[in-house]
This record gives C-alpha cells, structure tokens and sequence, in this order.
C-alpha cells in the first residue's frame, strides 16, 4: 500500500475513534489530554513534580497512543450488552477534567518547592482547550524564586547529656552551612541522629524528640536554623525528665503462644532453662535452644540497640521453621531494666509441591513436572531438607534412522539448606550480616535421547552470605559432576563420531565420560532492594561470577607423575577431568516513565578457557546464542559461533556453541489491559570460540568480531499472574552473519519461511 494511502487511512481511522471519545465527554466539561509541568528555572523541578499530579490523562500504549480510551470508547454507554461490557472492562474509561484535582496539584506542587528550599515558591494554572474535540491540557507553571540556604547552625538541647552526644557527631551531620534549606535532608538527619542515640542505649528517646526553629534573615535568602531536644515526657503525666540509659535485662523466648506477650499466658506454659535463658511453650518447643541463642544479638546486661533487636529479629525470620516472629521490651523503671520477650510461632513443617509445565524447544513441545517434598525443621535445628523429583518428555524432530523420536528426562536431587554454617567462622563481620546459609546437595539425572544416553551425577556444598540489602555472595566450595553415556546409537556414532573423512574432536570430547571439579564466586546486586533507592525511577541489577575447575587435579597428577592416557590426559579412577577458567557479567538497566511504560536494557558477556588438561569446554560449559532469552530471532541452538552456519541438522546443536558470547537486548514494555502486557525488542549477540576448530569454520574470535554480530527485532505478548509471567516473543533476524551479499540482510528483504522465530516462555527474558 503507497505511503499516502496508509497515512489516510490511519488518519481516518483516528478521526472516527476520536468522535467515538466524544460520546463519553459530557456537554460543557473536557477530557484531559495531559497534564505538563513547565519550570523556567529548574527542569529537576518539573521531573520530580510528575509524581505529585492527582490526575492524570488516559494512558498509552508504548507512550503513543491511548488505546485502552479508544476500546472503552467503542462501547454503548446506554447497552449493557455482554460485549459492551466487554469492552469497558478490557478498556480505560476517558479521564473528565476535574478543577478539584487540579487545585490539590496545584497545593501539592507548591509543598514540594517549599520544602526544597523555595519558600516563596508558587504555581500557576494554564489551560490549553480545545473546545471542538472537547479536549484540554492542563499546565502546572512553577515561579521557583529565590531558593533558600542555611547560613548558620546551632543546637540546643534541654538534655545536655544527649546534646553532647549529637555535638560530638558533628562531623558526620548532614546540616552544614551552604546547604540549601530542604525538609527532606531536615528529616533524614532527624532519622539518623534517633538511630544513633537509641544504639546507644536511650530505650526511650525518639525521632520526635528533634525539632527544628528556622529564622529567614530579613531581605535575604538565608535562614538561620536551630535543631532543639527535648526531655523525656513519662506517659503517666510526670514533669519530663532528661533521657535515661536502658540495659537489656532477662531474655526468654516464647514458642506457640501468639505474638502478643501476656504473663498469664506464660503462667500456663511449661518451660526449660538454658544457658540463662527460659524457653515457654504449650506444645513441641520446635528448635533446639543452642539455635535460638546463635541467632540472638542482644546480651544481658548490654545497653539497650535498636539495631541489635532488629539484627535479632532479622535472623530469626531466616529460620526455615519459623513463620512469624516479634520481639516484646518490657520496661522496669526502678531498675533500668528491659525484659525481652522472643515470640515466634511455627511454620508448617512439611509440604509437598507439584508443577507441571509445558516445555518448547526449537518448536518440538514437551512437557515437563517437578514434586517436591520439603521438611523446614528436620533436626529441629530449622535445616530445610528438600527432595525434588524431575521428569520431561519432549519430542525430536528432523531425525532419520534412530528408533525413536523423543527425548526423556528425569532425575532426583536432595539438599539440605540451613543457616550460617562452618563457612561463617572464615567470613568476617559475621554478626553484621542479613543473609547467611549453606547448601549440601546430591543429584542425579538421567538424559535418553534418540542419538545417545547420558547419566549426570553431582555433589555440592556452597555457602552464601549478603551484608546489604540488594546484594548477595555466593561461594561454592565443592561442585562435583561426573558425567557418564553409557550408550550412543551407532547411527550417530557413525555418522557424527567415527566419521571416515573428519574425526570430529568437539563432538568426541562431549560424548565421554567426564569429571568437573569446580570451584566458584559469585556476586549479585539489584538496586531497587536498596532503601535509598527503592521509589527510584532509574533502577539495575548486576551479576559477576567466576569459576575454574581442574586445577588441583592436575597438579597433583603432575607432582605424582602419573601417566596421561591415550588422548594425552590425566585421569581420576580412569576418568578425564576438565580443566578450564570460566567469567561471566550480566547487567540490567530499567528505566520506569509512568506506571504502565518502561524501557529495559541487558548485556551479558563470558569468557572461558579450556587449559591443561582439556582442549575444549565441556558442553555444559560452552555458550549458546538465540533462544528466548537472548537474540530471539533465532530458536535456541542455532546461531554461531561467529559466522558458521551449521548443517542444518538437529544434531548439530553442539556445532552451534562457543567460549565467547555477547548478548545485548533493549526492550520497550507497556501495560495492555487487564493482566496482559506487551513489548518491542531489539536483540544483538553472538558467541564466538577461543580457538579456530575445523569442525566450525568461521567460529574463532578475531579483531573484525563486529562483523559477526547477529541482530533481529520483535514483538512480545505477557500475561502476568500472581505466580507466573506466561510469554510469547515473535521475532525476525535484522542482520544474519552466516550469509553475505543480501541474504545476510534480511531485513531489507525479510522472508518468512527464513527469518522467523517463535518462542513460548515463562518468566521474563531478563
């Protein structure tokens, strides 16, 4: 269709929708197009005033076009037939101007600059009508004036004991002279300064106990601002008194009885001392009371620490066993004294989970389920052991000449999960952390394809542990895998492993038995799990992580000097370990415009190496390129490494890996309607090898690996429940750097047939 038809014909297609508004717009009233901020003197100003604005016009579709309105408006408003209904529900009624909301904006707008600073800031209200269409913008124009800046500082406190103390922390204040007179900093000192006191034993003392005075100097914007404290004001009506200094008295725990603490409760219940410490309970007292004293911070006798009640409350709501906890002070004024009273109560200790999903893979479907049974409190120390069974069936495709044409899996893995662990004792500042745990696990699983069989059987022991909020380490002391096929069809042993013209060794060295020994770090940080960073509208999530496997192996074989074998290895018990070094680095940008639009960025790089005692990675260690989650315009298994172009085969999945990937995507979200979403997506990336194998021609990375990247674009569909993120991608190669000429262009000429890919997933891509 020519260019000037389309337009038209998209032209006309508005007009009609827009007269359909029309009829939802009552006579003399307007539809509020949009609401903009304008500020001549401060654009932070107006991005920041977007969250104050109490209305806000209909929204839209990937920030263009407000077709939820348009659907809602293709109802009857005077039928309450099944599909106008329909229509209303899946829509977004139109947004009436409503000059009520505008004022409480306008007030709004006006707080916020004052309590920044403008004190004498005010916003006015235009309106940009059109009286025709029934439409009107709504423009919110800050007149900031002068900003206003504290010149002096001074303190005085009623207590001088708790004077001192804040004169003494001068250094890490945040009111300085020079800085400008904002509420927000005012208050986030108040909040520090209140923690700080209550750390230091004041049981009492509160945040509102901090007041400020502030005193403009007269034909100036200065302000002269004064912090003041105040005494301790008894609740039975007493004349204040300065703040006194609380320990932490008894400490008792409390099991079964509620959260809510009740000395004739605790009368009915029976109860066992240890170590200083009473235990009460009514059933069962659930844990061991070694547990609950190695995860309490407090001591009698020790000053009163607002932060080691929380640190305390924390680590018991870690416990798997638990499922709620609360922490009771109870005060003796005569002693200075505060009795502490842990009550917890206890999770349900065992359960059993089953799912069930459909799986697929380069568009053969399958289905895959898990059962799990897991038993929180196993030595009544809250160890989490947990054993998962594991079985899938999925059809193969594109074979000739084996028996059958499914893939069968299944497999069991047990694990026990609990906290802290013998790692915590190496790890410094243990007391300070928020996260702490260590994992034993055992596996085994069972792979039966068409071509060949493979058993994977491994051991592991990794220990984790976080020290902010956003942030967790991980460290695998012991990863064992032995990978074993006790069978290979002769069609494909023939045909892919014992081929007359080309023995291939990447093929070959996947398809024996194999030892990994790995040992490993990683590091993981989202932003957006940080307090200061929580309502942020930029937020990213990162991930680093390190592993090598084969090192201590080889080294002792060599000091021992045994013999390598045939393929020039060292062995284990006959068996060939793998040796190499592996990196990886993903990073996630996200970027929130409103509540329905946001623009998401990713990249993902790795590096590994195969050294020593291997020649190639081992297959669960190569990369992969295309698939749902990275370029999605090819299925999985399918492009790269570099420019090899593969034969074609399915067989020919581990011809298409490599030591090297680069993947890099943006994705463009909106909210749809009802619990669908959608996306555009850009994708680019590739993997490459360290070496230049024969098997994969054009495959090794070099100087010109620009010219080998892989780009493609689409459009995806999500539906969001409250357990599952169900996803449809439909995406078509941009720039195929296994061909040249055109071909290698598909975008310029896109063929279908060729280009396409399809994929079905649960989760978002990253």
């Amino acid at each position: 269709m020519p260019l000037r038809k389309t337009i038209l014909l998209l032209s006309c297609m508005f007009a009609m929708l827009s007269c359909s508004v029309k009829k939802f717009v009552p006579e003399g009233e307007y539809l509020l197009d949009n609401a903009v901020i304008v500020s001549n003197t401060n654009p932070e100003n107006a991005r920041k005033g977007k969250s104050y604005i109490k209305q806000r016009p209909n929204s839209k579709w990937f920030s263009i076009a407000k077709v939820p309105m348009y659907i809602y408006s293709l109802s009857n408003p005077n039928s309450d037939a099944w599909h106008n209904r329909a229509l209303r529900r899946l829509g977004e009624a139109p947004v009436i101007y409503d000059s009520l909301a505008t004022e409480r904006t306008r007030d709004n707008l006006e707080k916020m600059l004052r309590n920044d600073g403008y004190l004498h800031a005010d916003v006015n209200v235009g309106y940009d009508t059109c009286v025709e269409k029934r439409r009107l913008t709504a423009l919110y124009y800050l007149h900031e004036k002068n900003r206003y800046y504290v010149s002096e500082f001074s303190l005085v406190s009623e207590d001088p004991v708790i004077g001192g103390i804040i004169a003494a922390d001068s250094l890490s204040s945040q009111l300085k002279p020079g800085m400008p007179f904002s509420v927000d900093n005012l208050e986030m000192e108040r909040r520090r300064l209140t923690e700080k006191i209550r750390n230091m034993g004041y049981y009492r003392f509160l945040k509102d106990n901090i007041t400020y005075t502030a005193d403009t100097v007269h034909h100036s914007n200065k302000v002269k601002l004064t912090m003041n404290v105040s005494l301790y004001v008894p609740h039975n009506g007493a004349e204040p008194v300065p703040h006194r200094l609380y320990r932490i008295g008894k400490i008792n725990f409390v099991s079964g009885v509620g959260l809510r603490y009740d000395r004739d409760v605790l009368a009915l219940c029976d109860s066992v001392e240890y170590d200083g410490h009473v235990v009460y309970y009514r059933e069962d007292p659930m844990l061991r009371p070694k547990v609950l004293l190695e995860n309490l911070y407090l001591e009698s006798g020790e000053l009163f620490s607002q932060t080691d009640v929380d640190r305390t409350r924390n680590s018991f709501s870690q416990l798997n066993a638990l499922r709620y906890t609360a922490i009771m002070l109870e005060e003796n004024p005569s002693t200075g004294l505060l009795d502490c009273y842990i009550m917890y109560e206890a999770n349900k200790r065992c359960s059993v989970d089953v799912e069930l999903e459909g799986t697929n893979t380069s568009g053969d479907p399958g289905v895959a389920g898990y059962i799990t049974f897991t038993d929180r409190n196993m030595f009544k120390g809250s160890e989490a052991l947990s054993l998962r069974l594991l079985f899938a069936l999925e059809k193969v495709s594109n074979l000739e000449g084996y028996k059958k044409d499914f893939f069968e899996e299944y497999g069991a893995e047990l694990s026990l999960r609990f906290k802290g662990g013998m790692m915590s004792k190496f790890v410094a500042d243990e007391k300070d952390k928020l996260l702490s745990q260590t994992t034993f696990a055992i596996k085994y699983n069972a792979q039966n394809r068409p071509e060949f069989d493979r058993r994977i059987m491994s051991a592991s022991w990794n220990y984790t542990w976080s020290l902010n909020p956003g942030s967790t380490h991980k460290l695998d002391i012991i990863d064992l895998n032995y990978l074993y096929v006790p069978s290979i069809s002769d069609n494909f042993r023939t045909q892919y492993l014992d081929s007359i013209s080309d023995k291939n060794s990447i093929l070959k060295y996947n398809y024996e038995n194999l030892l990994i020994t790995k040992l490993g770090y990683s590091y993981t940080y989202n932003s957006s799990h940080s307090k200061a960073n929580r309502f942020k509208r930029v937020t990213y999530s990162l991930r680093a992580a390190a592993e090598c496997s084969g090192n201590l192996l080889f080294f002792g074989n060599l000091a021992l000097g045994a013999k390598k074998n045939s393929s020039g290895q060292y062995t284990v018990a006959d068996i060939a370990f793998a040796q190499y070094v592996k990196g990886d680095f993903d990073f996630t940008l996200r970027a929130k415009f409103d509540n329905r639009n946001s623009l998401v960025a990713h990249m993902a790089l790795g590096l590994a190496v195969p050294y020593g005692n291997s020649s190639t990675l081992p297959f669960e260690k190569r990369y992969f390129a295309g698939g749902a989650n990275g370029v999605r315009g090819w299925t999985v298994r399918t492009l790269g490494p570099g420019r090899y172009k593969g034969n074609g085969n399915v067989t020919d999945y581990i011809g298409h890996t490599g030591d090297i990937k680069m993947d890099v995507s943006v994705e463009y979200r909106t909210h749809l309607f009802w619990k669908l979403h959608s996306a555009v997506f850009v994708d680019a990336g590739n993997v490459w090898t360290i070496r230049d194998y024969k098997e994969q021609p054009g495959g090794a990375f070099n100087s010109k690996f620009y010219e080998d990247i892989a780009f493609s674009y689409g459009l995806g569909v999500r539906l969001e429940l409250d357990m599952f993120v169900f996803r449809i991608d439909c995406a078509m190669k941009a720039v195929n750097p296994a061909f040249s000429g055109k071909d290698r262009f598909p975008v310029m000429n896109p063929d279908f047939g060729r280009d396409f890919a399809f994929h079905f997933a649960i989760g978002y891509p990253f």
